[in-house]
C-alpha cells in the first residue's frame, strides 16, 4: 500500500509538471497565435457584417465633398459619415490671421477637432452612421442631400439647407425600414464631441468665457463650469445645445426636445491651441416609419446679441429659441441693465459708425451725467458734515469716557438731524455705480464689436494690451503687462485718494472705535488698486479703458464739486435750516439720522429697562 501510494504520488507530480513546460511558448509561437486569434475575429466580424443592411457602403466612394456656400460662410460635408466636416465663416479670421495681415476665413468647425454621430437601433444591429459612405442627391448651390442606401432600397437620409444666414437646416428620415426597427423604437442616439480652438490673443480670458451652454424646454438657459472640468446631466430635456467660445459658437438646435442630455466639458492646457473638450450624448425623437423627419437646425456663428436675437425667423417651433442667451449679460438684475440699456445705448452709438473707443468714452459721458445728481447730493452730505465738525468736536469734548459712547452717539445723530444732514449720504454713488461698473464687466467681455478693434498701443481692444511681454509666465501676472490696467488702477488710487478725504470728517464726527474701523476701510481702498492690478493685468484694453475713463471722470466730477462749494454759505444754510425748526415741536428731523437717533433711543429705552429688571430681582 505503501509503495503504491508513493508511485501514485510521483506520477502525478511528473504529470503535472508536463504541461507548465508545454505552456511556456516562445515569443514567436505567442505573436503567431495572437494573429491567427485576430484574423479568425475579423473574418467572423466580416461574416456578420456582410449581412448588415447597409455593408457595401463600407466601402470608400470617390466622390468628393459637398460645398455649400451663402455671402456669410462656407459648408463642407463629408460623405463619410454624410455630416458637416468643416465650417470656415468669411466675414471672419483668428487673431493670428488678423496680426499677420491676411485675410483667410476663420475655421469655426472642423472634421480634425469635431465630430457628430448619428446611432440606429435595429432588431438585427446597432447603425453608427458614421462608419459608411453617404452619397450626394438632389444637390444645389445651397442644398443637398446626403443618402446610405442599403441593399434593398433602405435609406438613412441626411437633408441639408443652407440658408442666407448663418443657419442650416437639417432633416434625418429613413425610408423602407420600417421593419428593422422595433414597435418601441422612438428615438435614436447622438454623440457631438469638439474641441474648440483658441481664436483670440489671450488663452486666459478667452478660456474665461468659453462653456458648454444649453437651453432646457421651456426653461431657462444653463452652463457648464467656464474654470474647471465637469461633467453632468441635465436636468430636463432641452432644446438646444452650444459649443461655445468668447465669440463664436456652434449650435445643434431640434424641434423635438432632447431627452437624456449627458454633457462634458474638459479644460484643455495652455499653448495647446484649443480651450477646452466639449461632449454631448443625447436622444432625439424618431418615427421609424420615414413619415415624419426628425428636424435639426445648425448655428454656426458670431455671438452678437442682436443677430442671434434675428435668427428666431427660421425658428422651428412657435416658441423663440433664445438663442440670444448665448451672450452671456450677468445677474439677473445686472442683465436686465445691459438688457434694457446698455444694448440700446451701445446699438446707437455703433449704428453712428463710431470707432470703438469713442464710444466707450460716449458711454462714460453719458452715465456720468445720470449719476451727477445724486453723486451731488452725496458730496453736500459730506459739505454739511465738514461744516458741522466744530459742533461734533465739541459733544465729543463733553463725552470723552468711553461708557458715554451712547450718549455722545445720540447727541451727533441728533445734531445732524436738526441741521438736515445724513452721515450716510455719501454712500449713495457707490451704492448707484456699483450696478453700472458690474455691468459694464460683464458687457464689454462678451461685446463682438470689441474684437480686433485698434486703439493706440492696443491693436485689439477685445483683448490685453502688452506694452511689456517675456516668454515666461509668472504666477499671478503673467507674461505681460498691460498699460491699460496700469492706467485703471492709478486713476483708481486717484479716486480713492479723494473719497478718503471727504470721508475725514465722518471719522471725526465718529466714536474712536467706529474711527479705527473707517481707519482699516481707508488702508484697504488703497489695496484695491494693488489687487486689482493683478485680476484685470489679463483682462480685455477695452474693459480697462472704461474703467480708467469712468474714474478719471469720478475723480474729475469729484473735484468740480469740491471747487464750486462755499462752506460758509453752506453753514448759513444749516443754520437757517436749525433757526427754522428748532422751535417747531412737530418739525422732527428727517432722513436717515433721524431713523438712527430713534433706534439709539429705542436702545437706550430697553437698556433702563433691563437694569431696572436687574435691580428689582436683587
Amino acid at each position: 500500500m505503501a509503495a503504491v501510494l508513493f508511485g501514485f504520488s510521483y506520477w502525478s507530480s511528473q504529470q503535472t509538471s508536463t504541461p507548465a513546460q508545454t505552456t511556456q511558448q516562445n515569443p514567436i509561437e505567442k505573436q503567431h497565435d495572437a494573429v491567427q486569434k485576430k484574423q479568425a475575429q475579423l473574418q467572423m466580424q466580416q461574416s456578420i457584417d456582410s449581412t448588415s443592411v447597409f455593408f457595401n457602403a463600407k466601402q470608400p466612394n470617390t466622390q468628393a465633398p459637398i460645398v455649400l456656400v451663402n455671402d456669410k460662410m462656407e459648408v463642407i460635408i463629408n460623405n463619410k459619415g454624410g455630416q458637416i466636416a468643416r465650417v470656415n465663416l468669411s466675414e471672419y479670421s483668428s487673431y493670428a490671421e488678423y496680426k499677420a495681415g491676411g485675410k483667410a476665413p476663420l475655421v469655426l468647425y472642423n472634421e480634425n477637432d469635431a465630430e457628430m454621430k448619428f446611432f440606429f437601433d435595429t432588431k438585427e444591429e446597432n447603425i453608427s452612421t458614421s462608419d459608411y459612405y453617404f452619397v450626394a442627391e438632389n444637390q444645389t448651390s445651397n442644398s443637398v442631400t446626403m443618402a446610405l442606401v442599403g441593399k434593398n432600397g433602405e435609406k438613412i437620409a441626411f437633408d441639408y439647407m443652407l440658408t442666407d444666414d448663418y443657419i442650416i437646416n437639417m432633416n434625418v428620415r429613413t425610408e423602407g425600414m420600417q421593419q428593422l426597427f422595433s414597435p418601441r423604437t422612438k428615438t435614436f442616439s447622438i454623440d457631438w464631441e469638439d474641441r474648440v480652438q483658441q481664436f483670440e490673443k489671450g488663452y486666459y480670458f478667452e478660456n474665461m468665457y468659453s462653456t458648454l451652454t444649453y437651453k432646457l424646454h421651456r426653461g431657462g438657459t444653463e452652463k457648464l463650469s467656464e474654470q474647471s472640468t465637469v461633467e453632468e446631466k441635465a436636468e430636463g430635456n432641452v432644446d438646444w445645445l452650444a459649443f461655445k467660445n468668447q465669440y463664436f459658437s456652434s449650435c445643434f438646435i431640434s424641434k423635438q426636445p432632447l431627452t437624456d442630455v449627458q454633457l462634458k466639458s474638459e479644460q484643455l492646457a495652455e499653448n495647446s491651441g484649443y480651450l477646452k473638450h466639449y461632449t454631448a450624448k443625447m436622444e432625439a425623437g424618431f418615427d421609424p416609419s420615414g413619415k415624419e423627419p426628425s428636424q435639426f437646425q445648425w448655428y454656426f456663428g458670431p455671438n452678437n446679441f442682436r443677430l442671434l436675437q434675428s435668427m428666431d425667423k427660421y425658428k422651428l417651433t412657435e416658441h423663440d429659441t433664445e438663442l440670444q442667451d448665448l451672450v452671456y449679460l450677468g445677474w439677473p438684475v445686472i442683465r436686465w441693465i445691459n438688457r434694457f440699456f446698455t444694448i440700446y445705448v451701445f446699438d446707437f452709438l455703433t449704428g453712428l459708425n463710431l470707432p470703438m473707443w469713442l464710444v466707450l468714452v460716449l458711454i462714460t459721458i453719458l452715465l456720468r451725467v445720470i449719476v451727477y445728481a445724486p453723486t451731488k447730493k452725496s458730496f453736500l452730505s459730506s459739505a454739511k458734515m465738514r461744516v458741522l465738525k466744530p459742533k461734533v468736536d465739541a459733544i465729543n469734548a463733553k463725552y470723552p469716557n468711553k461708557e458715554d459712547a451712547l450718549k455722545r452717539q445720540q447727541e451727533v445723530m441728533s445734531l445732524y438731524s436738526q441741521y438736515g444732514s445724513s452721515p450716510m449720504g455719501g454712500c449713495l454713488p457707490m451704492l448707484i455705480q456699483m450696478p453700472i461698473w458690474i455691468a459694464m464687466f460683464n458687457f464689454v467681455p462678451n461685446a463682438i464689436e470689441f474684437r480686433q478693434q485698434s486703439f493706440l498701443w492696443a491693436d485689439d481692444l477685445s483683448a490685453y494690451d502688452d506694452i511689456i511681454s517675456w516668454g515666461t509666465e509668472i504666477w499671478g501676472l503673467g507674461n505681460h503687462i498691460s498699460l491699460f490696467c496700469i492706467l485703471f488702477c492709478v486713476a483708481n488710487v486717484l479716486y480713492s485718494w479723494m473719497t478718503m478725504r471727504q470721508q475725514k470728517d465722518s471719522m471725526a464726527a465718529a466714536a474712536p472705535e467706529q474711527a479705527a474701523q473707517m481707519k482699516m476701510m481707508q488702508y484697504m481702498m488703497y489695496f484695491l488698486p494693488v489687487m486689482f492690478f493683478f485680476m484685470f493685468n489679463k483682462y480685455s484694453a477695452g474693459l480697462n479703458f472704461y474703467y480708467f475713463l469712468s474714474l478719471a471722470a469720478s475723480a474729475l466730477t469729484m473735484w468740480y464739486l469740491r471747487k464750486t462749494t462755499d462752506d460758509a454759505k453752506l453753514l448759513e444754510k444749516l443754520e437757517n435750516y436749525y433757526q427754522k425748526n428748532k422751535n417747531n415741536p412737530t418739525k422732527k428731523g428727517g432722513g436717515l439720522a433721524a431713523r438712527m437717533l430713534a433706534l439709539q433711543e429705542q436702545q437706550k429705552a430697553m437698556l433702563e429697562q433691563q437694569q431696572k429688571a436687574r435691580q428689582n430681582h436683587k
